[in-house]
């Protein structure tokens, strides 16, 4: 932002007054339509295949994670007769999330100083995959708590190792004045796929084996088909990257943020409120379903299905409209706490209704929000990192608001479950959680 005594024809203007006498003119300047990577505007043919790329990525991996992690695998545990069940997953996932903690910035510093030919992010990218669904497969055929929790920690240093470098690409390849609109494109691809996999996951319910099968396959593919997609990144040689990497310069892209990066904080801290309140419901679907809507196995996977459905089509919605219009107004914290306020009210309808109509109502009302947040929230990461640079790593970090949240949100549900055996409660807790988020996220200054 910069004060100029005359307005220029690329900027939008308002203006100031001070000293309760003199006016200063504002101008902020336009968003740039230049990719970071080469200089120049994206032809149509590329903003296609960078479409493509980010619809497929979070599609294929988003599908496979929930259909294992909400439905296939709690089931599982439900059968298995190695303890309570709500533990079981509330382990797994906490001890799985510490590794998807590190590993995010672990492979988002990595892919920051990579040199290939390949360029700094596709190698990683792919690798994921396939570290990613190894895991799965061991996840899936262990009969013991070790088994399962060793194979989702697999699961989160794959899927990580190919997030952390994939989000990457928005600051690295995408120009401002787009970007808001390919963040929806991943944004709205990952909640689908979020969709996606509860539907899947409920109609192999009672063919697991097949379910499990096909999610190690997704995992593989979503990687590969993200990096064919895309247009070819280029080779560090092409970019002059080329000199040889000292451990020092390694070390020194482990260290976190320190220079200009109070909105950077606030934007991590926000997000961890909103995915804690959002998790302790959406990631407790199918439990919520039997033992707090009293719903049968069969009954349950077939009200699951119509909430994937619903869920679905809010989203794809929402996605496509939410991202455009961000990048048109120039605005992302509206469309942050406005998504925020619309999921509080969802939350709140199954609180008050725990029947069949009321969780069909939430994932329709709730999942409207979802989709409004979602669809601008990595274009908002990316707005406020303190250095492109750096971005796989500040990203990785940015991430840790997912992870701790999902951290965090078993081990409360868990404890209050023990000590209560009820889920109403989680409900004003999961309301006051993405509140909370959304206020802190207004709190943001260098994004309007």
């Amino acid at each position: 932002m910069e004060l100029n005594d005359e307005p220029r024809p690329d900027t939008d203007e308002g203006q100031i007054t001070t000293d309760g006498a003199a006016t200063a003119t504002v101008a902020v300047k336009n968003l740039s339509n230049l990719a970071p990577d080469t200089g120049k505007p994206l032809d149509m043919k590329a903003k296609i295949r960078f479409g493509i790329g980010f619809v497929l990525f979070g599609l294929l991996w988003m599908t496979a994670g929930t259909a294992g992690s909400a439905v296939l695998l709690p089931q599982r545990f439900s059968e298995l007769n190695i303890g309570v069940p709500e533990v079981i997953l509330g382990t797994m996932n906490s001890v799985g999330c510490v590794f998807a903690l590190v590993s995010n910035i672990v492979f988002g510093a990595f892919s920051d100083v990579t040199r290939s030919r390949f360029g700094k992010r596709t190698p990683w990218v792919i690798v994921g995959g396939f570290i990613a669904g190894g895991g799965y497969a061991i996840t899936a055929t262990s009969t013991t708590l070790f088994g399962i929790v060793a194979g989702w920690s697999i699961v989160q240093i794959g899927v990580n190792c190919m997030i952390a470098p994939a989000i990457a690409v928005l600051s690295d390849r995408i120009p401002e004045n787009v970007r808001g609109t390919f963040s929806a494109f991943y944004g709205g691809a990952d909640l689908v796929g979020s969709s996606l996999g509860t539907f899947v996951g409920a109609k192999f319910i009672s063919n697991m084996g097949t379910g499990f099968t096909l999610g190690v396959a997704l995992f593989i593919f979503a990687g590969v088909a993200a990096v064919l997609a895309w247009p070819r990144e280029l080779s560090s040689k092409s970019t002059g990257n080329t000199e040889k990497l000292h451990f020092s310069e390694i070390a020194k892209a482990f260290i976190p943020p320190t220079k200009n990066c109070r909105d950077f904080y606030l934007a991590l801290c926000g997000r961890l409120m909103f995915i804690l309140g959002w998790q302790m419901i959406g990631g407790y679907q199918l439990y919520i379903l039997q033992k707090y809507c009293h719903m049968s196995k069969t009954v349950s996977a077939s009200v699951l299905s119509q909430m994937a459905a619903l869920a679905m089509v809010v989203q794809i919605i929402m996605s496509l409209v939410s991202g455009p219009l961000s990048d048109k107004l120039h605005r992302r914290k509206i469309l942050v706490f406005i998504g925020s306020a619309i999921i509080a009210v969802g939350l709140a309808i199954p609180w008050f209704f725990p029947t069949k109509e009321g969780m069909l109502a939430y994932a329709l009302v709730g999942n409207f929000g979802y989709g409004m947040y979602k669809a601008v929230d990595q274009a908002l990461n990316v707005d406020v990192l303190p250095s492109g640079d750096e971005a796989g790593k500040d990203l990785g970090i940015l991430n840790l608001a997912n992870t701790l949240g999902q951290v965090i949100a078993p081990v409360i549900v868990s404890a209050i479950i023990v000590a209560t055996n009820s889920y109403a409660i989680l409900f004003p807790i999961a309301i006051a959680g993405v509140m909370i988020g959304a206020i802190i996220i207004m709190f943001i200054k260098k994004v309007k």
